[in-house]
């Protein structure tokens, strides 16, 4: 259950940056990217704004969603010793 909480909180906090498709997506700049939006909205700001996305616009947040949780899993998976420990320290 921890598990899932943490990767809720990270795929909405991804969802909430301002981190786009078309940026260097690097697991530094990933990890940064939530980090940084973790610190500045925390877990309920990147939930409000994901939630205000979805509320106004349902398909263009359910494509930055899917892009996100998509994005995390994929860089979780990577053998990198830094993307793994990316997925640690997030």
């Amino acid at each position: 259950m921890a598990q899932l909480s943490m990767d809720n909180a990270r795929w909405e906090a991804l969802f909430a940056s301002a981190l786009q498709r078309s940026d260097a997506l690097t697991s530094e700049a990933v990890a940064s990217a939530i980090s940084r939006t973790l610190r500045d909205l925390g877990v309920r700001g990147c939930a409000g704004r994901m939630a205000e996305a979805f509320g106004e616009h349902p398909e263009q947040a359910r494509d930055r969603m899917r892009w996100a949780r998509q994005l995390v899993c994929e860089l979780d998976a990577s053998p990198s010793p830094r993307a793994a420990g990316y997925a640690r320290a997030a």
